[in-house]
């Protein structure tokens, strides 16, 4: 099991998030263009609703120059951009930022705001969902939710349920929709038997060899306080400077080359040949180390700088489940992260951004020796150690109630996102994902709404 951290905000998850903005038609059923070519429908979008901002932070880290360079002396291409269809390549990456005001700009800011420029939108703000209730014929007609006393909004069209990948699959086995087994542990009545509720977790992990370099990076702000408080200013009054950046603002995606797979097996081959991608290396300009607390982990003095490994096509399935019948019970995870023998290959992409470290470009900005973990991790079972000791998630948790066809009996919703055998009740997130996307989850879940 693991503590995972988790945001309680309009606009969900994607709030708290660094705001990178960056194959499955024959698992369901219905398509649509955005779908089947590499750009979204433009008449999809309401012209009468504020955009979702995306732009370049105002400031560059100064490291992710170096990086470019690094990316490109180990035979990764230089790319336009991530936002036209193709991402393998290295590039600045674009995120949904504000460029007026240099602050997020996320769903919540985006949408939501207009919303509530009706007089048709309420917002219950502080209350928790605590069961969405159904009439006799299986159509979802309200939530009840708690703030002190309990009340059941009713719906008169559905009930959209958008309370991500722990909190959605918690809703629907709480309301009777789930596993069989689990709701009769805690005495839930059951509604319709659906196992694969909270099952089929995907995510997205990374992990990181780090240098001492000698270029200004993140822990500025954190080792140097007259920095900090110069930088500030500039921030909230201008909209400028480092604190415009929310540190990755340079990455590289790429099929790992033969030579890094030269240990892979049969089946580690097999388990990845059809993911169009196999592992990314995104850049992160701070020493991290064990990201699990990132700011504790810098070095109080001098500047460090990371490249993030990060297995964008996991095979590793995780879930999650109840420990009671109340929503106020937070849920029980289990990531399981790393555990199939194929996801275990991951020395093969530390050993990459070695590699972008060790080139002749990056070498006249660092200083000394490894860092972080050094250099006595050189063996496959070493290297996979320090792995699963400092391993830290991306926060891309999706697919725990999964889209497929009615058959499948691991589905849980339908191609419309509706839960299966239920009408009125919709999903709407990319929790609902068949699979995860091999990139940021933003990219694909805000334009298609």
């Amino acid at each position: 099991m693991a503590r995972v951290p988790a945001s309680s905000s309009l606009g969900a998850g994607a709030d708290v998030q660094t705001m990178t903005l960056i194959d499955w038609g024959f698992v369901v059923h219905g398509t649509r263009l955005a779908n089947a070519t590499p750009l979204f429908n433009t008449t999809a979008f309401d012209k009468d609703a504020q955009p979702l901002q995306v732009s370049h932070p105002k400031y560059a880290t100064p490291f992710a120059t170096w990086a470019k360079e690094g990316f490109d002396n180990v035979g990764i291409d230089e790319v336009q951009d991530f936002n036209s269809g193709s991402l393998i390549g290295h590039q600045f990456c674009t995120m949904t930022i504000r460029q007026a005001d240099a602050t997020r700009s996320s769903s919540e800011s985006a949408f939501l705001q207009t919303g509530f420029k009706s007089d048709s939108w309420i917002l219950y703000q502080f209350a928790m969902a605590k069961m969405i209730m159904f009439d006799d014929k299986k159509r979802a007609t309200g939530v009840v939710m708690q703030q002190g006393n309990q009340f059941v909004p009713t719906a008169t069209r559905e009930v959209i349920l958008s309370s991500g990948a722990f909190q959605s699959p918690q809703l629907l086995m709480v309301s009777g929709i789930g596993p069989a087994q689990v709701l009769s542990t805690y005495g839930i009545k059951l509604i319709v038997d659906l196992p694969g509720v909270g099952q089929n977790m995907w995510d997205h992990v990374f992990f990181d060899p780090s240098y001492q370099v000698n270029v200004p990076t993140l822990g500025m702000l954190k080792n140097d306080l007259w920095y900090l408080l110069n930088q500030l200013p500039m921030w909230l009054f201008g909209g400028n400077g480092f604190l415009t950046n929310p540190s990755t603002d340079y990455i590289a995606f790429e099929k790992l080359p033969p030579q890094s797979r030269s240990a892979f097996s049969k089946t580690n081959e097999n388990d990845l040949a059809w993911f169009p991608g196999r592992k990314s290396s995104s850049l992160r300009p701070a020493s991290l180390g064990n990201f699990s607390n990132p700011y504790a982990q810098q070095p109080p003095f001098g500047e460090y700088a990371s490249i993030a490994a990060v297995p964008v096509a996991p095979t590793s399935r995780g879930n999650v489940t109840i420990r009671s019948a109340d929503t106020a019970d937070a849920p029980v995870i289990k990531p399981s992260w790393l555990e199939t023998d194929t996801d275990q290959q991951v020395a093969a992409a530390y050993r990459r951004a070695r590699g972008v470290f060790r080139s002749r470009e990056i070498a006249s900005v660092i200083i000394g020796e490894e860092y972080f973990p050094g250099k006595g991790y050189e063996t496959d079972a070493e290297i996979l150690d320090i792995i699963k000791n400092t391993v830290m998630t991306i926060y891309h948790a999706a697919c725990t109630c999964k889209m497929g066809i009615k058959n499948d009996s691991m589905a849980v919703v339908d191609s419309r996102a509706r839960v299966f055998a239920y009408e009125w009740l919709m999903r709407a997130h990319s929790r609902s994902f068949h699979q995860v996307i091999l990139n940021q989850q933003s990219i694909s879940a805000v334009p298609s709404w």
